[in-house]
């Protein structure tokens, strides 16, 4: 039992440090693609939050709640890419507290510089053997892990190992 909980806990481990780092080469291949075309009114992250947005028209707070941004971060990057000109922002008609934002042209613009970007990723992949199998197994991995997290957040971490255990 020990041995196992010991691969365990380095395999647990070395998926944190992975996903980290994973997060933040993702956000270096973004920047490098905006270095490129030598974009510098905007970073990476606040890309990528433009490229998350899409076609939508979102509030700040519906941002935030896909969990891919922390809550101050948003709205200051908001606050830059409006400055910029990649969003349009607007008051919300039925509750004047919030903002709506959508892509403006520019923003649209860089969308579709990121969208090629990653059609060009997406064909280097599917050169590869069996990418879609691993691409598959990989995302298994990951929201099985989103799963256990969640369910820690919601039971607390004396309930969340079975419960992930059960469902998962």
């Amino acid at each position: 039992m020990i041995a196992r909980e010991g691969a365990v806990s380095s395999a647990y481990f070395q998926t944190i440090l992975l996903i980290e780092r994973l997060h933040r080469q993702f956000l270096e291949v973004i920047k490098a693609e905006l270095d490129r075309r030598q974009i510098k009114d905007i970073n990476n992250v606040q890309a990528l939050i433009l490229y998350n947005i899409g076609d939508e028209e979102v509030t700040v707070g519906e941002l935030t709640h896909r969990g891919y941004y922390l809550g101050s971060n948003v709205s200051y990057n908001v606050k830059k890419m409006t400055e910029c000109g990649y969003l349009v922002q607007a008051r919300s008609p039925h509750d004047r507290r919030a903002v709506h934002v959508s892509l403006s042209d520019k923003g649209r613009e860089l969308r579709d510089v990121l969208s090629t970007m990653f059609e060009t990723h997406l064909a280097a992949l599917a050169d590869r053997p069996d990418m879609e199998g691993r691409l598959a197994d990989a995302n298994e991995a990951l929201r099985w892990m989103e799963h256990f997290w969640r369910e820690l957040l919601h039971y607390g971490p004396s309930m969340a190992p079975k419960k992930a255990a059960a469902t998962g």
